[in-house]
C-alpha cells in the first residue's frame, strides 16, 4: 500500500512539473529576431491541427447535413450518404475559449440551422470562394508567413488566399472583399492585427456559422516555442451575435525540410459544379 501511495505521489508530483514547465517555456519564450529589429521572427510555413474547420464548437461525429428528422434521426441528403464516411463530420472538442456556444441572436441562429440543412448548397468552401478570416487559418491547409521589418504578408494554400498586413490604418476598408483589411500593430511579441470589410458570404466552418458584414475579427498572434504559434481570434457582429466571442488554439511549423505551399487553385475543380449546365454538352448527357 505504501508503494502504491508513493507511486501515485510521484506521478502527480510529475505530472505537476511537467505542466509548470511548460507553462513557464510557453510563457517566457523569447522568439527569434527579424535582423535588426526586435520583432518577434514567424517566418515559416504553419498548419493548423484538429476539427475545427467541420466546426468551431464542440460537437459529436455525425452526418454532414441532415434535412429531416426519420425514425432513427436525422436523414441526410442522398449525396451526402453516398460520400459514406467521407461525408461524415468527425467529433472536436472545439476552439471557442469564452462560451460553449457562439452566441447567436435568434434568427441568426434560425440562418445557421438552414445553413447546414442545405450546407452542399450554400457552403461557400465548395464553390472555392476565398474562405476569409478567421476559417482561413484552421483549415486543412497550410499557409506561409512571410514577414520583413515592416512588413506581415500571408499566403494559403487554399485557393490562393492571400493577406497583407497593413501598420499605418488607411481607414476604412474602401470595399467588402472575401478575405477583408488587415491592420495590425505590435503588443511586446504579439501581433494584433484588426479584420474589417469582409463579405458576409464566408462561413467559419462546414457547419454553417455565419456572420454580417459588421463583422471585426482581432486577431493575437504569439510565438510560444520555436515551432508553435498561439492564435487568438475575438468575433464582434452587433448584427449576428448578441456579445463578443473568442476562438483559440495552436498553430504548428511545418518542420520537414522541404515545406513548401503546394498549387491548390481549386477553381478548375469547380467549374463542371457551377457552370456545367450551361455547356453544349453538359456530362450528364455525355
Amino acid at each position: 500500500m505504501t508503494n502504491l501511495k508513493l507511486g501515485r505521489t510521484s506521478s502527480a508530483a510529475l505530472a505537476l512539473l511537467f505542466f509548470s514547465s511548460f507553462s513557464v517555456y510557453s510563457n517566457e519564450y523569447q522568439a527569434p529576431r527579424i535582423p535588426g529589429t526586435e520583432l518577434p521572427d514567424m517566418n515559416g510555413v504553419w498548419q493548423a491541427l484538429g476539427n475545427a474547420h467541420y466546426d468551431v464548437e464542440r460537437h459529436t461525429a455525425r452526418f454532414a447535413m441532415a434535412l429531416r428528422e426519420g425514425p432513427m434521426g436525422p436523414v441526410p441528403k442522398k449525396e451526402v450518404l453516398a460520400l459514406g464516411a467521407v461525408g461524415a463530420v468527425p467529433g472536436g472538442m472545439g476552439i471557442l475559449t469564452s462560451h460553449d456556444r457562439i452566441p447567436y441572436k435568434p434568427a441568426a441562429l434560425i440562418t445557421r440551422n438552414e445553413n447546414v440543412s442545405d450546407w452542399l448548397n450554400r457552403d461557400p468552401e465548395i464553390k472555392c470562394f476565398l474562405p476569409g478570416v478567421p476559417r482561413a487559418n484552421y483549415m486543412p491547409h497550410p499557409f506561409q508567413i512571410i514577414q520583413g521589418h515592416n512588413s506581415f504578408f500571408i499566403a494559403y494554400e487554399y485557393a490562393g488566399a492571400v493577406r497583407d498586413v497593413l501598420f499605418k490604418d488607411p481607414g476604412p476598408a474602401p470595399v467588402d472583399s472575401w478575405m477583408g483589411q488587415s491592420v495590425g500593430r505590435w503588443d511586446g511579441d504579439t501581433l494584433v492585427t484588426e479584420v474589417t470589410g469582409q463579405l458576409d458570404s464566408s462561413w467559419f466552418d462546414r457547419a454553417g456559422n455565419h456572420h454580417s458584414y459588421l463583422m471585426k475579427v482581432t486577431e493575437r498572434w504569439t510565438p510560444i516555442s520555436p515551432n508553435h504559434i498561439q492564435y487568438e481570434a475575438t468575433i464582434e457582429d452587433p448584427e449576428t451575435f448578441t456579445e463578443p466571442w473568442t476562438i483559440a488554439l495552436p498553430l504548428y511549423r511545418r518542420i520537414e525540410p522541404n515545406a513548401t505551399l503546394m498549387d491548390f487553385k481549386c477553381v478548375e475543380f469547380v467549374e463542371e459544379l457551377m457552370y456545367g449546365e450551361w455547356r453544349r454538352f453538359p456530362i450528364e448527357d455525355e
